[in-house]
């Protein structure tokens, strides 16, 4: 087979006699242009027989445009792919290959912006210029582990993967496509923002980069988004994790709304992409990224267990799995939790007992650590759990830890996920520094989340539930399914030590006997402790059912089950003003 590509280097013509040699089993030339004796490249198939394969049919027309189409593939110049693997990270073609096995099902816009880089006119000599394949940006549709999803890829060998008018115009027709479809949509991003100069078609126009983000926000909670970062992003490429309903850090990977030199022009503050904008800053300071992962096959494998927790879109139901035992019996539930309501436990001993073994996806893990939030199972059925951890600053309820929720609860209320909440928490924090960091307002957040979620959702009181934390985590009042307890749990405006020294601390302090005072004291904490007791709270039916531990399992099971279809009416109006 002969193919011409005009303007071809003795580089790039080699890689397209190989691709085509392999893909249809000929012996392949390539010419520079048209009347030339000798090919600038040529290459045998890989079982090296030279033979050509007459039943194929292959015009030259055909021939020409698979050599285009395999150049393309290449992406940028061979430094910068090399660039790519010395840095760790996969060729853009190639981490497709890892994500999609199976290969595409399409992809959309090749020849994106084909005519500012490759020679048009096959007469005529070009070198042409900066090589643009695909415009830095592959989009299109596969299939990723059975389901159907959208897709969009920076080829950071292209530009660094900057985005500039026509790979502008394929990410927005993917996403409204999206819209359409009712299909879930992964970002692949990899990007140092804007293609500066080249901004004029793109940047403010209407159908430019800024409506990314009104698509985003369009997409927002009608189907689920779901962003890796393999490189840094700045600016405008910085939005696209942050408007995603969960991002995937890669080690190596950052984003900032500006790079560090213009940091420095800006503040003179000298500082690293990582310290600026790595995984660690967004994984525990602003909580950005919702999980790191170590390389390329881990950010995929994470994705592949989000994506079983959630539906297609926010109109059909989360897939269900067969139910798993959990990894340690439901009989130890009790002994995990201490008697001893200042105590320190991990919550995720209890979850152990609690929901199907290997189910748990912790999001977020060490961002607001006073509260884990992560998906589950219980008997095959996804569910969100927000559970107080009282291994981390005894479980309060700090600015940080209540966003988390806040953000967790709403994603789960778009998708259809039931919400479980473990409630074991002296209640929100106090004090100057967090009310300077938005307690109240973390905090409104959090408890307006739960008022209007409308899935169904249970709170189980393992311990104490003092203050405006019962209303956080989902008590009574918040249009619960259940409100369960546990033996030993206790609901009140504040636990026993607090309530005795704000009542009683100018009538102890009058006693001058200490073992007096002491004794005086006790009496009044075990008299205000009967108060706030769960068999109190079971007698007054402020609770709906005091659970034997070893049980809840079974409990909770039969609970989602029954009120899986349950629905739920919300005052008309066009949408709240809490944020």
């Amino acid at each position: 087979m002969d193919v011409r590509v005009a303007g071809t280097t003795a580089e790039e013509a080699e890689a397209i006699a190989r691709a085509l040699a392999a893909r249809f089993g000929q012996r392949v030339r390539v010419f520079a242009k048209r009347g030339d004796d000798d090919p600038v490249a040529e290459s045998d198939p890989p079982d090296g027989t030279g033979k050509r394969d007459d039943t194929a049919g292959l015009t030259d027309r055909e021939a020409a445009l698979w050599a285009e189409i395999e150049d393309i593939h290449e992406g940028g110049p061979a430094e910068y792919r090399e660039r790519q693997r010395e840095a760790g990270k996969l060729f853009v073609r190639d981490r497709l290959d890892l994500w999609f096995p199976d290969g595409l099902t399409f992809e959309d816009g090749t020849f994106a912006n084909f005519d500012a880089w490759h020679p048009s006119a096959p007469d005529e000599e070009s070198e042409g210029g900066d090589r643009l394949p695909a415009d830095g940006l592959i989009t299109g549709a596969a299939t990723f582990e059975g389901r159907a999803v959208h897709f969009m890829a920076n080829d950071y060998t292209v530009k660094a993967g900057s985005m500039a008018e026509k790979g502008v115009e394929k990410f927005l027709r993917m996403q409204e496509r999206a819209l359409k479809t009712g299909r879930p949509v992964l970002y692949l991003m990899d990007s140092s923002g804007g293609r500066i100069d080249q901004q004029t078609g793109f940047f403010a126009n209407r159908e430019g980069i800024g409506k990314f983000y009104y698509n985003h926000s369009r997409l927002s909670g009608a189907v689920p988004q779901i962003c890796v970062l393999y490189g840094p992003c700045i600016a405008g490429a910085a939005y696209t994790p942050v408007f995603a309903d969960f991002t995937v850090m890669v080690e190596g990977s950052a984003m900032a709304i500006a790079s560090p030199r213009m940091v420095e022009m800006v503040t003179g503050e000298e500082i690293s992409m990582d310290d600026l904008g790595g995984p660690a800053v967004h994984a525990t300071e602003s909580g950005s990224a919702d999980l790191v992962a170590a390389d390329e096959e881990e950010a995929r494998r994470l994705v592949a267990r989000l994506l079983s927790y959630l539906p297609d879109n926010a109109d059909a139901d989360p897939p269900r799995t067969e139910g798993q035992a959990p990894a340690a019996s439901p009989a130890g539930i009790d002994s995990v939790v201490p008697e001893a309501p200042r105590e320190a436990y991990d919550v995720r001993d209890l979850l152990d007992h609690l929901v199907d073994e290997g189910s748990v996806l912790e999001l977020k893990p060490e961002y607001g650590a006073e509260i884990v939030t992560a998906f589950a199972r219980l008997d095959g059925r996804p569910v969100g759990v927000v559970a107080n951890q009282p291994a981390k600053r005894a479980g309060a309820i700090f600015p940080d830890a209540a966003e988390k929720a806040a953000e967790f609860v709403w994603t789960c209320d778009a998708y259809g996920i039931p919400l479980c909440y473990l409630c074991d928490t002296p209640g929100f924090m106090a004090g100057s520094g967090v009310e300077k960091e938005g307690i109240l307002e973390a905090g409104k957040k959090m408890i307006y989340a739960t008022s209007a979620a409308t899935v169904p959702k249970q709170c189980v009181v393992v311990r104490k539930a003092y203050g405006a934390g019962i209303y956080a985590m989902s008590g009574p009042a918040y249009d619960t399914e259940s409100t369960l307890a546990l033996p030993g749990a206790e609901i009140g405006i504040m636990g026993p030590e607090a309530a005795i020294n704000a009542v009683y601390a100018r009538r102890l302090a009058d006693i001058d006997d200490p073992e007096k005072r002491e004794r005086r004291e006790a009496e009044l904490r075990e008299a205000y402790r009967e108060g706030i007791d769960v068999h109190r709270m079971a007698s007054e039916v402020v609770i709906d059912e005091l659970v034997p531990p070893s049980t809840l399992r079974e409990e909770l099971v039969g609970r989602l089950t029954f009120y899986e279809t349950v629905e739920k009416e919300r005052p008309t109006k066009k949408h709240g003003t809490v944020l």
